[in-house]
């Protein structure tokens, strides 16, 4: 049983590192699976509490997707006054800390395909079908994520770091040219 499971998981990494490179077919792969999961809950008229979960989940994903693995809040700077805390720099002489964030994309990406393949599997079992209210559902999930997304961009407005690769690069070359 070792060497059917080993050989599984081993087949498992071998795929996962053969779609590293794609990153708009893999993202398109979650937009189709994601069209695929909204359809069965549509055409069935039910399993509302999976597509909350999932959505839940989701969410939790993308914050940490946009949160820095090292909490500025948590870390104490010698150099900056108690009532700013630390930050990322933001010209040529301070130190150059890049952005590293606490769940990577493809990791993002992975747990994304994972968790909607397994809400599509439940829409196919009827125990998973617990009768809700579902605007109940839907009000109290775009609450709390506008709620989760304003604490979250307030947190990178105040510790001033830039989680777009673009930002990145344009406050990189900014860096370069006044050296």
């Amino acid at each position: 049983m070792d060497k059917i499971g080993g050989n599984i998981k081993q087949r498992y990494q071998k795929l996962l590192d053969d779609v590293v490179p794609f990153l708009i077919p893999r993202w398109l792969f979650v937009v189709g699976t994601l069209f695929y999961f909204t359809y069965r809950i549509i055409i069935l008229q039910g399993w509302y509490i999976s597509c909350y979960a999932l959505a839940i989940f989701h969410l939790n994903l993308f914050i940490a997707f946009l949160s820095p693995k090292i909490d500025p809040s948590f870390e104490l700077a010698e150099s900056m006054d108690e009532d700013e805390g630390p930050s990322l720099p933001t010209n040529h002489n301070e130190e150059f800390r890049p952005f590293i964030r606490r769940l990577p994309e493809f990791k993002f990406w992975e747990q994304t395909v994972i968790s909607t393949l397994v809400a599509v599997f439940s829409t196919f079992f009827d125990c998973f079908n617990v009768p809700v209210f579902w605007p109940i559902l839907v009000m109290y999930f775009f609450i709390l994520f506008f709620l989760t997304m304003k604490r979250q961009i307030r947190h990178m407005i105040k510790y001033r770091y830039l989680p777009s690769l673009t930002e990145r690069l344009n406050i990189r070359i900014r860096i370069k040219t006044q050296l």
